[in-house]
């Protein structure tokens, strides 16, 4: 991060690594040009951006340090000068009833409006992202044609998710009260949502679910939310934010918001995702790829896991062969893992290796990984001591490529669990492999 003249526009506060490269995906593609940094930046340097994203570790922790860490973040944000700020959570809206979008959402709420205006004190939560299958309609969260209870997130090892009507989840969370943007004041257009803001905050609502079922009506809220101080979601409600900015005249049009440099090395894949995607991604590449299978269990009994994983990987990577270490399991599989190592257990012991082999393949010349997992990667980037990452072209909805900044680059794609194809590892590394984007 340098000094220089150009302060951001937006500011961005992530709860986890891949839902921060997410949303600076769809920023860039919008014509922002973006930098994502990992965790709080030490500096307040200016930094030469319009849009700054903050890569939070805070999905699944304590609710209390979940809130602390965002503030520290949204001061760094504030202190950069940013005119209007995004909460952003993942699009199947992973939480738990003790928190932790509501705590937060509040905590901003609060700090950036204050008592002294009730009417600023107001804003959405949209988590739709038609795009990638997620959608909202009557308050109601669906995963394609399911609803979200019913997608694969209720087996979810941290966040099970089994109510898929967002007002109640967020109820549950929040001292706020929480109302409804519905599909039809939507469908009525931008002057529309905003008259349903109106009476929503005359009726005391402080956050609302906002109903979107397309990319066009994430366009007319992400319009309607121009004058909105903190706006919270997924990644798809932020389609629409560079045009407000552009409309304003704040926000010129950048043909270099893409660009990421070509990062030379070998390559290699880390999976601790246990979504359904990713479990299709993973048996997509062990048909014809190398792959080497994490045993949590036997990490457990203090079996030299890293050290096989690590030998399994030179084998290839001596042929310049990129390889797979996973510890992917089904539903069935992990909740026998939870079962005998406990919950939080099971969870820190997989990123705790899954990081541990990531710096043993740095070592080893890997500079090009495919991170799958929020947890994961938030493991795997902090383990690599990744400080920032310039966001390049889009690999598949909700996943771009990106590049450290520094004397040692690194390439990385970082996908969240439930995103990507099948053949999505593949396309990936290919994608990494043929930078400059």
């Amino acid at each position: 991060m340098t000094s220089a003249t150009q302060r951001a526009l937006l500011g961005c506060i992530a709860d986890d690594f891949t839902g921060a490269t997410d949303l600076a995906n769809m920023l860039v593609r919008g014509g922002m040009r973006t930098v994502q940094s990992i965790g709080v930046p030490a500096s307040n340097d200016i930094v030469d951006a319009d849009a700054l994203v903050v890569a939070l570790k805070s999905r699944t922790i304590p609710a209390a340090d979940a809130v602390a860490q965002s503030l520290a973040a949204l001061d760094w944000l504030r202190a950069q000068g940013c005119r209007q700020f995004f909460f952003k959570y993942c699009s199947t809206f992973d939480s738990t009833d003790a928190g932790n979008i509501g705590p937060v959402a509040d905590a901003l709420l609060d700090a950036l409006t204050g008592e002294r205006d009730a009417k600023a004190a107001f804003t959405i939560a949209c988590p739709a992202f038609p795009e990638n299958g997620r959608t909202i309609y009557r308050g109601h969260l669906f995963v394609g044609d399911v609803l979200l209870n019913e997608s694969g997130m209720e087996n979810h090892p941290l966040t099970p998710m089994r109510d898929a009507n967002l007002v109640r989840v967020l109820q549950r969370q929040t001292r706020s009260k929480v109302g409804l943007v519905r599909d039809s004041s939507v469908a009525g257009g931008v002057a529309a949502v905003r008259d349903a803001f109106d009476a929503l905050r005359d009726d005391g609502v402080r956050m609302a679910i906002a109903d979107a079922v397309s990319d066009a009506d994430l366009y007319v809220l992400g319009e309607a939310c121009a004058d909105l101080t903190l706006i919270t979601g997924g990644s798809g409600i932020a389609l629409g934010l560079p045009g407000n900015f552009r409309r304003a005249g704040l926000l010129m049009e950048a043909t270099d918001a893409a660009y990421v440099p070509r990062v030379e090395g070998l390559s290699a894949v880390l999976a601790g995702s246990a979504s359904r995607a990713t479990l299709a991604q993973v048996a997509a590449w062990r048909e014809s790829r190398p792959a080497f299978r994490i045993d949590p269990l036997a990490a457990a009994r203090g079996e030299p896991v890293i050290d096989e994983a690590l030998a399994f990987a030179q084998t290839y990577l001596d042929n310049a062969e990129p390889v797979l270490i996973y510890a992917s399991a089904t539903p069935e599989e992990v909740k026998d893992v939870q079962r005998r190592l406990g919950v939080n257990e099971a969870g820190h012991l997989v990123e705790h290796t899954l990081a541990e082999i990531a710096r043993g393949l740095h070592a080893r010349g890997v500079r090009r990984f495919v991170v799958a997992g929020g947890e994961t990667s938030g493991a795997v980037v902090q383990a690599l001591d990744v400080r920032t990452l310039r966001i390049g072209a889009q690999i598949e909805p909700g996943v771009p490529a990106t590049a450290t900044t520094g004397a040692d680059p690194l390439a990385l794609a970082l996908k969240s669990g439930n995103f990507g194809s099948p053949d999505f590892f593949g396309k990936a590394l290919r994608h990494l492999e043929g930078a400059a984007s």
